[in-house]
């Protein structure tokens, strides 16, 4: 069996494990809890990534919408918040987990936004130069909007800010700033507490994790709030913790490969243990993930 087609089948068996999950997911037990952050910005956690939402006379601006079984919580959700429909979804990156909603959403009308390599993961038949994870949507869950580096929103009296972090948790990562509320949405570039995913096969890299967490310190202060894309609202002292964590980690695992280490030796060298139990999530899967940020050229 060649390496493609084995890679082809591991993928294949991923999704069918990825959808034996979410069937057998009880979405009625799921509740949409809203919390405000002031200045018309507010935080939604269910069940997948953090929501962020702008409210106001212009409509509601949402950050990512989860999975689709949740749309209907969602949207009532917000409406509790707001009258105003949804007129913006704005997805930090393409995993499921964050832009599940985006056909039910498009077809309520919103307009679906996000960086161009998004799209292309969304829609590798339009786009068959993409390398790498990817993943076939229907045509109301793609982006109608996409944009290379940056693209600012004038909305609900906020200047929206948003910017590409490039290679960092995917190829696709966007950061918004909602910079009148000082309020960041960093995506799954910032796993609050945990251990990062970093989708080496969508682009991802440590280093660029490393680099968006750098991105949004330059422009925070000590009043910032940051949304992760999962996890408690933090604010810089969270996001310099993490920083920390990764940098001692990627430099532990850097100093191993100098010593020429496999990367099944440098997981059994326990380069996480300092750490205890500060950080959740799969240790294992983030050192590899380090491992192999700083082997491939």
């Amino acid at each position: 069996m060649t390496r493609a087609r084995a890679s082809a089948l591991a993928f294949a068996l991923v999704l069918l494990i990825q959808a034996g999950s979410l069937a057998a997911q009880d979405w009625d037990a799921v509740q949409i809890r809203t919390v405000p952050l002031g200045n018309g910005i507010h935080v939604l956690f269910g069940q997948g990534g953090n929501l962020g939402l702008s409210v106001g006379e212009d409509g509601a601006f949402l950050v990512d919408d989860q999975f689709a079984p949740l749309t209907d919580k969602i949207i009532a959700a917000i409406r509790s918040i707001t009258p105003e429909a949804v007129r913006f979804v704005l997805n930090t990156h393409w995993h499921g987990d964050h832009t599940g909603g985006n056909e039910n959403m498009g077809q309520r009308g919103a307009l679906i936004v996000a960086h161009e390599n998004v799209r292309r993961r969304m829609n590798p038949e339009e786009f068959r130069d993409l390398i790498g994870r990817s993943q076939q949507a229907p045509p109301d869950a793609l982006p109608a909007i996409t944009f290379s580096e940056a693209a600012n929103f004038h909305w609900n009296g906020e200047n929206i800010r948003t910017f590409h972090v490039e290679h960092a948790h995917t190829d696709g990562d966007v950061i918004v700033h909602f910079t009148r509320a000082n309020v960041f949405h960093m995506g799954d570039t910032f796993f609050n507490g945990s251990y990062p995913f970093v989708d080496m096969e969508s682009g991802g890299n440590v280093n660029g994790v490393i680099a968006a967490a750098d991105r949004v310190l330059e422009l925070a202060n000590a009043e910032t709030r940051i949304i992760p894309g999962h996890g408690d609202v933090g604010g810089p002292a969270e996001l310099r913790a993490y920083r920390s964590m990764l940098m001692t980690v990627r430099d532990r695992v850097r100093e191993l490969i100098a010593q020429g280490r496999s990367e099944d030796e440098v997981v059994l060298a326990g380069v996480t243990s300092s750490f205890g139990t500060s950080w959740s999530g799969n240790a294992e899967r983030f050192v590899r993930a380090a491992y192999q940020s700083l082997a491939r050229r």
